[in-house]
């Protein structure tokens, strides 16, 4: 099952295990089961702290399936249904070593912060994840963590190909979905942090008063991708007071899978990205105020005053100087059916969600690159692809085209609105449109949609506080400066042309140096403001 570079990697990172641990298996006669077990077979191999247990033709819900157990302490567990492989087999890892004492990699106040989460009976989360999503990882080693640290909390990771009919069963039509105590509970990328917050109800009102207490900043950064990473960490560079606020570090970046753009990197993927601009920034001793959604923006009463942000959570926190680098969302159709049908049928990641769409029907909205390099990546699993552009023909790269017009199973529709998704209330079933040239409505019999037609600014909170263009994005000159002084914008939330990570991040670097030349032609506050 783990070819020899695999054995020697994994008998090395099991030197850490501090306590024997067991995996105890379920299986039947099933081909997987008996993958399964060699994957078992060839971890036992590597230390002499683990060991297994098999339980044939077992009535559990999840066969194949096994569970990772510290064996002195058999509450503390975390189960797998299925082969995690691929981006999984990280996860399968760090469960191996968590279970087996190796501490996980978290500061000392969330750790206790885990500890301390207290129920009226055990939390059994389940996560459906798929094992070409780059987002489900996260999420898988985020609850296995909260198993581990409280053992109060159980999780159990599935594959939702493996178990395809139980997804269906369960209307689970997007990975990750999580369910605590078999109700939906969330889905897409969500981090420790992130799950955390949803857990523990009193979070938010804790973290609302820890902000309100703080001193004015020199610099307030609004957004955590990579504009504002690197607006944090130019401004910090300078030696002045500088915070972020992200309601998720990283930002889009986040859910991107292959990047291969990033001059100096051939190849690198969106979350180890975003995690290695959290790092640097913290590095720089930037206060960062993760997990926080900006509301409004209220300009300084006059010059050399302090310009306030109010979050959602009610702190306000002031600066002397703001950048704006709240960065864009995926745009939705906005057309009947899309919000229902939401992970039921409608994605807007086909690599997270395609695998789930195995020999059915999908539609692609958008003939973008994004759109068209989507079809072509759907086309070599799903049964059929339509390919749906508004306009007379598609803006994608004629190389693109070409391969796309290739595939035997891929129907392009061109002139063509959407008008509306059908379902039978639990799923998908169809999509509506309208030949543009004809006016002719058509419906499309399918299972899947997968939305690809850009980009939305994160502005709507700033209307009346900064000038906005047509499309929502911030106005900006040429240093970056908005029409309010001590107001910066940078990023896919501007008017800058080209939404590209670089061009982010040189618009990020420049924001902030216009900050530091505006605080220094500005008079200080006579007092230091505490909120």
């Amino acid at each position: 099952m783990l070819d020899a570079g695999m054995k020697t990697q994994l008998k090395t990172y099991l030197q850490n295990l501090r306590t024997p641990i067991e995996l105890v298996a379920y299986t039947n006669d099933s081909p997987k089961s008996a993958e399964m077990v060699e994957l078992l077979e060839d971890i036992v191999e590597q230390s002499s702290m683990v060991s297994m247990n098999l339980v044939a033709d077992s009535q559990r819900e999840w066969v194949p399936s096994f569970d990772i157990v510290r064996s002195s302490e058999p509450e503390t567990r975390v189960t797998f249904g299925g082969l995690p492989l691929g981006h999984e087999f990280t996860s399968l890892v760090l469960g191996l070593l968590h279970v087996g004492g190796h501490p996980p990699k978290i500061d000392d106040e969330m750790k206790a912060q885990i500890q301390a989460l207290e129920f009226d009976e055990v939390q059994e989360f389940t996560t459906f994840f798929s094992l070409s999503c780059h987002n489900c990882p996260d999420v898988v080693q985020a609850l296995n963590m909260l198993a581990v640290l409280n053992p109060n909390i159980r999780h159990t990771s599935i594959d939702g190909a493996l178990f395809k009919e139980e997804m269906e069963r369960r209307e689970v039509m997007a990975v990750p979905t999580v369910l605590l105590n078999g109700q939906a509970f969330g889905s897409g990328r969500m981090d420790l942090k992130e799950l955390l917050a949803k857990i523990d109800t009193g979070a938010s009102k804790r973290e609302a008063e820890k902000i309100g207490r703080k001193d004015a900043f020199d610099v307030l950064v609004v957004g955590g991708g990579p504009a504002g990473a690197a607006s944090a960490i130019y401004a910090a560079r300078k030696g002045i007071k500088t915070g972020v606020i992200a309601e998720r570090f990283g930002g889009q970046v986040m859910d991107t899978m292959g990047i291969e753009n990033f001059i100096s990197v051939p190849y690198t993927e969106g979350p180890k990205l975003g995690a290695a601009l959290e790092n640097h920034v913290k590095e720089n001793g930037v206060d960062i105020m993760d997990l926080q959604k900006a509301k409004k923006l209220t300009p300084a009463k006059d010059v050399g005053g302090l310009i306030e942000v109010e979050l959602e959570n009610g702190a306000t926190v002031k600066s002397r100087s703001v950048i704006l680098s709240t960065g864009a969302r995926w745009r939705k159709m906005n057309v009947p059916g899309e919000n229902e049908y939401a992970n039921k049928g409608v994605a807007y990641c086909p690599h997270c969600d395609g695998p789930l769409f195995k020999g059915k029907r999908v539609a692609v909205i958008g003939g973008g690159n994004s759109g068209v390099e989507a079809a072509i990546d759907l086309a070599g699993i799903v049964a059929e692809v339509t390919l749906i552009e508004f306009m007379p023909e598609m803006r994608a790269d004629a190389v693109l085209q070409n391969k796309l017009r290739s595939l035997p199973n891929v129907k392009v529709l061109l002139n063509t609105q959407t008008t509306e998704v059908v379902g039978d209330g639990a799923k998908v079933t169809g999509l509506v449109c309208k030949d543009r040239t004809t006016d002719e409505e058509i419906t499309i019999d399918l299972e899947g949609i997968f939305v690809q037609i850009g980009l939305v600014p994160n502005t709507e909170w700033l209307k009346g506080s900064v000038a906005l263009s047509e499309r929502g994005e911030i106005e900006v000159n040429a240093k970056g400066e908005t029409n309010v002084p001590g107001v910066m914008a940078a990023g896919d939330c501007t008017t800058v042309p080209y939404k590209q990570i670089v061009i982010a991040m040189g618009e990020g670097s420049k924001a902030a140096l216009s900050a530091f030349d505006h605080l220094i032609r500005s008079p200080a506050p006579a007092e230091v403001e505490v909120a």
